[in-house]
């Protein structure tokens, strides 16, 4: 589940934003248009757990290939298919919602100092249970 913050967030002097990235335990391919995503478990594809994405999800998870915020995931959203900002942010939070959930993909908090340099990149628990805020806006 999503526990983090959507934007940025500030601590003591330093903003917190929250990167998403593909698993490194999955194998993704393009099939007639269709992202089909497989996971890997001891080696092996679980056939068993084949998830598949349409246009958008497709369009996001092609994104993530580089880790993203989500502000950025929702630009692309945007973008690419004219809708509206809340819009694309509910697909977005529910799209990275579930592949939090199915492992799929990894979190990641991106530290970075008052100037906006970056401090550092830490690993955070994509299992943690809670619901994403956001401390910014647009």
């Amino acid at each position: 589940m999503l526990r983090k913050t959507e934007f940025l967030e500030e601590r003591g002097g330093t903003q917190v934003e929250q990167l998403f990235v593909r698993s490194k335990a999955v194998v993704s391919r393009r099939v007639a248009g269709e992202t089909l995503v497989v996971p890997v478990r001891g080696k092996v594809g679980d056939l068993a757990s084949i998830y598949s994405f349409n246009q958008t999800g497709s369009l996001i998870w092609q994104s993530l290939e580089s880790p993203k915020s989500f502000a950025e995931l929702v630009s692309i959203v945007e973008q690419e298919y004219a809708v509206e900002h809340d819009q694309a942010r509910r697909d977005v939070k529910q799209f990275l919602h579930d592949m939090l959930s199915a492992d799929l993909l990894q979190a990641r908090e991106r530290v970075c100092g008052e100037a906006g340099e970056e401090i550092s990149m830490a690993g955070i628990d994509p299992t943690a249970q809670g619901e994403p805020h956001a401390t910014g806006s647009r």
